[in-house]
């Protein structure tokens, strides 16, 4: 196989997404955010990456580290609650229950986690964070640990009617009758779930439920759980964990521009490969763009608002797209461009082919960006490849194809047992 002309693999955080081809230093990607953020270290812990730095996120499964960091590129969000780690602080309302402060290692590897321990009243078992003007589509989520209780609850409006409940001995969910929720499993028993909900006066709150997973119960005054990191935040999804001590903490939004030059792009032909997942299948126009920085001349690999993955050229309207591959898995997808002849390659299929004879011209830079009214591309990337010529059908199926069962599973995130 041909080598390629610019190649990303994520190896290093720093100023810039560092490419390793070219060697020149071309390739990187100039990087921005103007705050601090968290994120998973090879350790499987929670730790802080400085402003102005890029992240090296390592994937979990079942709670342990496994396979290769991916860059993670996030939006702008706020956490509103203002204590995110201190729940015996007044901030937070308890109703049936009570705190024992710093009892346990939490996810980031520190004796700061809490205990929500249920009282012996007959009733709910609760802890609860309420606001009032907070409207729109809010998620809230919160790192727990089981001590005595196993089930749980979670809602971003204190009403059951909403509620999403979990059973932590076996990291599942029971029930959701919220808009979305997610469980994801963390080193030393940890999970962490989260609740997404459309409407006014949003609140974080998070019930006890007893093992038949009702919320109203006798309590014992001894089980619980340990519970760390809560957030609310605008958005359908739960992104990075973001921590708060007195006051809403925003991380910024980040950004992915500017590798290559017009010596690293052929206008004639050429392929541009990613190995990526979306942070959400929220129906939203995201691109990777090899471009001239217009919207005139570009060739783009594009998550829709259907949520399929398309590819995608200016001049000339090509548009190829799949169906029924989830965007939110580490997909690998090629797009190949020449005259007369496009292809859509993902996951080592020809997804579709289509006939142009006109091509984009003075493309010189390659982004993870915006275009004509869609929003950056927030993703986690695994890789990305430019190649400055055609690839054969033989070579395009090995280059998005998964090496083996247990690196597709990886990939997948699934677990093989």
């Amino acid at each position: 196989m041909a080598k390629p002309k610019l190649a990303l693999i994520p190896a290093a955080q720093g100023t810039k997404l560092y490419s390793v081809l070219p060697s020149d230093g071309t390739g990187d990607f100039d990087f921005t955010r103007g705050s601090v953020a968290t994120r998973i270290n090879a350790q499987g812990l929670i730790e802080n990456v400085a402003s102005g730095q890029s992240r090296l996120d390592y994937p979990l499964i079942d709670g342990v580290q496994k396979g290769c960091p991916h860059h993670i590129l996030e939006p702008a969000r706020t956490n509103i609650l203002s204590y995110s780690e201190d729940f015996s602080n007044s901030f937070w309302n308890k109703g049936g229950s009570s705190i024992i402060s710093n009892t346990s290692i939490s996810p980031d590897g520190g004796l700061n986690a809490d205990k929500l321990v249920q009282d012996t009243s007959s009733g709910v078992h609760k802890i609860v964070k309420p606001y009032t003007g907070i409207s729109g589509t809010n998620t809230c989520s919160i790192f727990v640990k089981p001590d005595g209780v196993t089930k749980i609850g979670i809602s971003s409006t204190e009403s059951v009617s909403v509620l999403s409940s979990f059973d932590l001995s076996n990291g599942t969910l029971i029930s959701s009758l919220s808009d979305d929720y997610s469980i994801t499993s963390f080193a030393d028993g940890w999970f962490r779930i989260s609740s997404t909900d459309i409407g006014g006066n949003r609140k974080m709150a998070v019930f006890l439920l007893d093992d038949t997973a009702n919320y109203s119960y006798q309590g014992d005054g001894v089980s619980g759980l340990y519970i760390y990191g809560a957030m609310l935040e605008a958005g359908s999804y739960a992104t990075s964990y973001i921590p708060t001590s007195g006051t809403a903490v925003t991380r910024s939004a980040e950004t992915a521009t500017g590798a290559g030059n017009s010596t690293t792009f052929n206008d004639s032909e050429g392929v541009l490969m990613a190995e990526i997942s979306a942070l959400a299948d929220d129906g939203t126009n995201r691109f990777i763009s090899i471009s001239d920085g217009t919207i005139n001349n570009r060739i783009n690999i594009v998550f829709d608002t259907s949520n399929n993955i398309n590819a995608r050229q200016a001049p000339g309207n090509v548009n190829i797209s799949t169906t029924g591959v989830n965007i939110l898995n580490s997909n690998k997808i090629a797009y190949e461009y020449q005259s007369g002849s496009q292809e859509l390659w993902v996951n080592g299929f020809k997804i579709g082919t289509t006939s142009v004879s006109t091509l984009p011209s003075g493309l010189d830079r390659l982004n993870f960006d915006s275009f004509n009214g869609g929003d950056d591309m927030y993703c986690k990337t695994k890789q990305l490849q430019y190649f400055d010529s055609i690839l054969a059908d033989t070579q395009l199926e090995q280059l998005t194809s998964w090496q083996s069962f247990r690196d597709m599973a990886n990939g997948q995130l699934y677990t093989i047992e």
